[in-house]
C-alpha cells in the first residue's frame, strides 16, 4: 500500500505533549525544491522523503523512523556521550554524527544541546531536543521553495551552512557589544567613574564569556562532524560536494579563531574592570587615611587639654581657649598642605 502524509493545510503544525513541542516533519522533492509536511502522530511516513526532522520525538515516532530506515536511531543517552566514537560512527550503512548546537542565543540564557545528523538510505535524519533558529530558518526556506537540493548530503551541508551563518551573526553581535562595553569601561568621555556600574558590567561580561565558551564548544563539535563527514563520503560524491565541505571547514576555522579572540578580549576586560574597582577602592581608602592623618594632631591637642590635671596654667588664661582652637586648626592645615605638596591628594 503506498505511503502518504496528512494534508499540508498547516505545514508548521506541531503536537504538544506534556508541555513540550514535538514534531515529526518530512521534506520531499517537489517541483525541484523541498516541501515540508508534518506527519501526524501514528501517521505513515512517505518512503520518498529526503529529510526527516524529529523534534522531541515520541517512542512511536522513533520506531516508525527506525522501521523506515531498517536501523536504530541513537537514544538521547547515546547522543550525550562525550566520546568521539559514540558521537561519530558508521553503522548498518548509515553515517551518524552528533554535534552541540546553540539555541536561545538572543536571550540572556543561551543553551547548547546535542543534535544528531544521520545519513542513511539516501535520506537525512535530524534528531534533536531543542529548536534552534537555524533549523527554523532552513525549514522556512524549504517551505518557500528557496532551497533546491536533490540529495541528502546536499541538504545536510545546506543545514550546516545555515547553522554556521547563524553562529557568525551571533559572534558579530557579541563583538559589537564587547566593543561597546570596552568603551564604557575605559573611555572617560562615555561615562564618568561615578556613573559606571562595574557590577553590571561584570555581569554582562560574564554572560558574554559564557556565550563565547558555548560557541567554542559548539564549533569544535561541528568541525569534527565536517571532518568525519568528509572521510565518510570520500569517493561517493562529486567535486561540488567536496568543495562545499572545504568551504564549511574554512568557515568554521575562521569562526573558531574569532571566538578565541573574543574570549581573550572578554577576559582582559574582566581583569581591567576588576583593576578599576580595586583602584577606586584604593582611592577611597587613601582619602580616608589622609583625613585620619589631618584630624589626628587636633585630636591629640584636644585630648591633652581635656585632661583633668589640677595645674594646667593655660586653662585659667583668657587667651587659652582661642589659642587652643588656633593650634588645632594649624595642626590640621599643615598635614593637609604637606600631603597636597607631595601629590598624595
Amino acid at each position: 500500500m503506498p505511503l502518504s502524509v496528512q494534508p499540508r493545510s498547516n505545514p508548521f503544525q506541531t503536537f504538544k505533549r506534556k508541555g513540550a513541542t514535538r514534531m515529526l516533519k518530512v521534506y520531499q522533492l517537489q517541483n525541484g525544491g523541498l516541501k515540508g509536511s508534518v506527519v501526524s502522530e501514528g501517521g505513515p511516513i512517505p518512503a520518498d522523503s529526503l529529510w526527516l526532522d524529529l523534534l522531541n520525538p515520541t517512542l512511536d515516532e522513533r520506531r516508525a523512523v527506525d522501521s523506515l530506515l531498517g536501523m536504530e536511531l541513537p537514544t538521547r543517552a547515546d547522543m550525550e556521550e562525550i566520546e568521539a566514537s559514540s558521537r561519530l560512527y558508521q553503522e548498518d550503512g548509515g553515517v551518524f554524527m552528533t554535534a552541540l548546537i546553540m539555541s536561545a542565543t538572543d536571550t540572556e540564557r543561551p543553551v547548547t544541546d546535542v543534535v544528531t545528523f544521520v545519513l542513511a538510505r539516501d535520506k537525512l535524519i535530524t534528531l534533536r531536543y531543542i529548536d534552534p533558529q537555524p533549523f527554523r530558518t532552513f525549514a522556512a526556506r524549504c517551505d518557500r521553495s528557496v532551497v533546491h537540493l536533490m540529495k541528502s548530503e546536499a541538504v545536510l551541508m545546506g543545514l550546516l551552512d545555515t547553522i554556521i551563518d547563524r553562529m557568525a551573526d551571533v559572534l558579530e553581535r557579541v563583538g559589537q557589544e564587547v566593543e561597546s562595553t570596552s568603551r564604557e569601561i575605559f573611555d572617560p568621555q562615555v561615562s564618568g567613574p561615578r556613573t559606571r556600574d562595574f557590577t553590571d558590567i561584570l555581569r554582562r561580561l560574564g554572560r558574554k564569556h559564557d556565550l563565547t565558551g558555548k560557541m567554542r564548544e559548539s564549533l569544535l563539535t561541528i568541525a569534527r562532524v565536517i571532518t568525519f563527514l568528509t572521510q565518510a563520503i570520500e569517493g561517493k560524491t562529486n567535486k561540488d560536494v567536496k568543495a562545499h565541505l572545504k568551504t564549511l571547514t574554512r568557515d568554521v576555522q575562521s569562526l573558531q579563531d574569532h571566538t578565541s579572540y573574543l574570549t581573550s578580549k572578554i577576559s582582559y576586560l574582566q581583569d581591567g574592570t576588576l583593576g578599576l574597582i580595586n583602584n577606586e577602592q584604593n582611592n577611597i581608602i587613601k582619602i580616608m587615611s589622609v583625613a585620619a592623618m589631618v584630624f589626628l594632631p587636633p585630636t591629640l591637642f584636644a585630648s591633652i587639654w581635656g585632661m583633668n590635671f589640677h595645674f594646667m596654667p593655660e586653662l585659667d588664661e583668657a587667651w587659652g581657649y582661642p589659642l587652643s582652637l588656633a593650634i588645632m586648626v594649624v595642626s590640621a592645615v599643615l598635614p593637609y598642605l604637606f600631603f597636597k605638596r607631595r601629590g598624595w591628594l
